[in-house]
């Protein structure tokens, strides 16, 4: 089975930077590669163009790759988070296809890691996606079925319907690849209505390619043939030329089934022209590969031998040692400092929880030194208003007392004047 990844997240991008744009198409990068120049464009203005020309550009993939190291360097320049994750996005895409795997993976992980920050959750999920599917290329079967798992489980609590369509065409492939192909075709089969629903052509084709690929697999020749031809002829509209390669390479197993060897040998002749054409290294060494096969079986050692050097060459340009080590060292730091991340969030909420304790605590003292205040002045307010009485009383009984002598001796000195006049 060929490595497939044709749809390696090119569907998606461009659908949240302009509504009205919805998937790759080289005649988009042409018509607007002029514009680039212009001095009036506003720093906004030209990362918008440069994400949109390094997305639809499929013809030059360095070209593309150059527009999107620029969109990099003007979003960090402008302190742009979203336009600098779609940067790195855009590169890995570029370096993806041009067989770069590591470097790509590591372009991938730096958007992913921006989108966590950012808390752009459907945008985290794409970027799983993408994660995944270099895992899958470098046949690291656990780990990206376990990125496709978490980009799923993202996308469904989401709106991005063409996202989490590409989440489950691109794991069907995966379960292709790993001979389950009554699950790939669930998943192929579910995104195909997904896609259709909303009329995403790339999407359509891709999804039409991959259940053409399962049909293949199990001996359905004719609807095999019917659907990746259909796929072929609407990708060839678009310029869309690896998952043509890919198709290409896969309906040479059509016709071999078929006994047609000598179309077989021009389908898969047609797949390396393209290939070579346009620098896509995983499909140079995949036509290679089937090439000496072809040739094998037909008893032509010689070109079966020099085509098997050309594959050798090719794989390992994509797939060598180091990339692999590398690629499994990014998933081992990415992943350190996310559960890093989740540690230091964990941290903050035990300090933010024990401020709030040592708060409560000192507003609850506080509060008992204040009670405690006013309830010892009630007291004092009390003793006082009783001594207040008590000298009240004592005066009321003293006013009364001199009042009553004074009666008294007002009575006597009445008696001695009426005496006197007697």
């Amino acid at each position: 089975m060929f490595n497939r990844k044709a749809y390696t997240l090119l569907t998606l991008f461009i659908c949240f930077i302009l509504s009205e744009v919805y998937a790759q198409d080289q005649k988009i990068a042409d018509s607007l590669v002029h514009t680039l120049g212009e001095k009036t464009l506003s720093d906004t203005a030209k990362l918008n163009l440069l994400s949109r020309l390094s997305f639809n550009e499929m013809r030059d993939l360095k070209k593309g790759l150059q527009y999107a190291e620029e969109l990099i360097s003007l979003s960090e320049q402008t302190g742009n988070k979203k336009y600098l994750g779609i940067g790195y996005f855009l590169e890995g895409t570029k370096k993806r296809s041009l067989g770069n795997l590591a470097e790509a993976l590591e372009a991938y992980i730096k958007s992913a890691v921006i989108a966590r920050e950012t808390h752009q959750s459907a945008a985290e999920g794409k970027r799983y996606i993408a994660i995944a599917d270099i895992y899958s290329l470098g046949n690291n079967h656990t780990n990206s079925k376990d990125y496709y798992n978490k980009a799923i489980r993202i996308l469904r609590q989401s709106n991005d319907s063409i996202s989490l369509a590409s989440a489950l065409l691109n794991a069907g492939d995966e379960f292709l690849k790993t001979n389950k192909v009554d699950s790939a075709l669930l998943f192929f089969e579910e995104s195909k209505v997904i896609f259709d629903k909303v009329n995403y052509l790339s999407g359509k084709c891709y999804s039409r390619g991959g259940i053409g690929m399962a049909y293949a697999r199990i001996g359905k020749n004719n609807l095999a043939e019917k659907t990746m031809n259909e796929a072929i002829r609407l990708l060839e509209e678009k310029q869309d030329y690896y998952p043509i390669c890919v198709y290409l390479t896969s309906m040479a197993d059509v016709y071999l089934n078929k006994g047609d060897n000598q179309a077989a040998l021009n389908y898969i002749l047609r797949s390396l022209r393209l290939a070579e054409q346009f620098g896509l290294k995983e499909q140079v060494a995949d036509a290679s590969l089937k090439l000496t096969e072809f040739y094998e079986k037909a008893g032509n050692l010689p070109k079966a031998f020099t085509y098997y050097k050309k594959h050798i060459t090719y794989r390992d340009s994509v797939n060598n040692i180091q990339s692999v080590l590398n690629m499994a060292d990014q998933r081992t730091n990415f992943e350190v400092s996310q559960k890093q991340a989740e540690v230091n969030l964990l941290n903050q909420e035990k300090r933010n929880q024990k401020n709030l304790v040592v708060s409560l605590v000192f507003i609850l003292g506080l509060t008992i030194i204040i009670v405690g205040i006013l309830l010892r002045n009630n007291q004092h307010k009390q003793k006082a208003y009783r001594i207040l009485n008590l000298q009240k009383q004592a005066t009321d009984e003293q006013r009364i007392k001199a009042e009553n002598a004074l009666d008294k001796l007002q009575a006597t000195q009445k008696q001695l004047i009426h005496s006197a006049k007697m």
